[in-house]
């Protein structure tokens, strides 16, 4: 229902960009009438691949989803710039002074300058119109252009040393390989696994985390994409936690598809990383969406009975799980879900549902980290928001 409702809200919208792109800046109705057919089509082939994929399958969703989500990213620049341009237009109005270009006399014909107004007012509206649908589709053409560079570039590989209290000195510098937000799916597939497993294991971790939003399909459709990741390596193993697309996709199918292959789930319970006499508990818990299942998080069942005076590291898909952390006691939370708000400046969206988009932060005594994510949502375009993979460094210290 949710997506029915965005999609519905797309087609609103596009009524906006037929007023600015074809209305404003026609002169015959033939012309007009090949601009809202265009315009018309990719607006449903956008709503579509919105809508259907879940409904139809992977498969036949990938027809849908380059040319419906790569548009959906040039209409959301295409608004984004020409709302800005409306400012300029209203500080020239009287400059423009005179009726719109709006009425279509004859096919092929330009509209009569005797019944709607004089020539200069309709030259000075029709070329300011035009001149901001070429500055807004040029710009939105390059943003969309290397944003859909950078999402299908491999991962960049970050950085991030955090200190922990409590850390014993046999720990000190345990690497923690985080991804997150893969999305395996119409546009993804199994090479885009094998570079992602390259990459983690060209850093040696000592552990790998994957803290959720595997797969856009269910495992009979995407398994085989995500199968590279039994070849992962790391002297502590894989372990893994769900995030909300799970719950979309099968999710029970899935945890039972990856501890197959060898990976370990923690489903609301926690485990202990040892090394040279000294360790962290390492917990886990599923996605917030999972309550819509029964498989909800459970913060106090996943920390229960861990070691006292050894810091907790916790795997939860959503940053914004950090709240309760921070009232239990745990040093680090590793996250995902935002893509790092994937379209700049719509980042501004994301914040207001989460304590952090990006990067390290801290809320109360509790590290948050959040990832990127190794792949993309929707439009395979990228926009301030590079795709990553982090090693995430332990150190003594407070």
């Amino acid at each position: 229902m949710f997506m029915v409702v965005v999609g519905l809200g797309v087609l609103a919208l596009h009524l906006y960009l037929w007023l600015r792109l074809v209305r404003d800046t026609t002169r015959t109705r033939r012309g007009r009438r090949v601009g809202t057919v265009l315009l018309a089509t990719m607006a449903v082939v956008s709503v579509a691949a919105l809508v259907l994929p879940s409904r139809v399958g992977v498969r036949v969703a990938e027809y849908l989803g380059w040319p419906g989500y790569l548009w959906l990213a040039l209409f959301s620049y295409l608004l984004l710039i020409l709302a800005v341009l409306e400012l300029p237009r209203l500080a020239l109005r009287k400059w423009m002074r005179g009726p719109a270009v709006a009425d279509v006399a004859t096919e092929d014909e330009p509209i009569d300058v005797q019944t709607t107004g004089t020539a200069p007012d309709q030259n000075r509206r029709l070329f300011l119109s035009r001149a901001a649908a070429v500055v807004a589709g040029a710009a939105s053409t390059g943003i969309v252009g290397s944003g859909l560079v950078s999402a299908l570039s491999p991962p960049q590989v970050k950085r991030v040393s955090v200190p922990l209290n409590g850390l014993g000195a046999g720990m000190n510098g345990f690497r923690v390989a985080v991804v997150s937000d893969i999305h395996l799916g119409p546009l993804l597939g199994r090479a885009h696994t094998e570079r992602i497993v390259r990459i983690i294991n060209e850093t040696q971790p000592d552990m790998v985390a994957m803290v959720g939003d595997l797969a856009d399909g269910t495992v009979a459709e995407l398994g085989e994409a995500a199968s590279p990741l039994r070849d992962l390596h790391s002297p502590f193993g894989t372990y893994f936690v769900t995030g909300n697309h799970e719950y979309y996709s099968g999710y029970q199918q899935w945890v039972t598809e990856l501890e197959g292959w060898g990976l370990h789930y923690l489903h609301n319970e926690h485990t202990v990383i040892t090394r040279d006499g000294n360790g962290f508990t390492l917990a886990g818990v599923t996605d917030l969406n999972g309550k819509s299942v029964g498989d909800g998080p459970d913060m106090d069942r996943a920390l229960y009975g861990r070691s006292p005076g050894k810091p907790t590291v916790l795997l939860a898909h959503q940053p914004v799980q950090v709240r309760q952390a921070a009232t239990r006691d745990v040093d680090l939370q590793l996250s995902g879900h935002t893509h790092g708000g994937q379209l700049w400046p719509f980042h501004a969206v994301v914040r207001l549902a989460q304590p952090a988009v990006s990067g390290l932060s801290k809320v109360d005594k509790t590290w948050l980290y959040v990832t990127n994510g190794a792949g993309s949502w929707g439009p395979p375009v990228r926009v301030g928001a590079a795709p990553d993979i982090t090693v995430v460094e332990l150190s003594q210290g407070g």
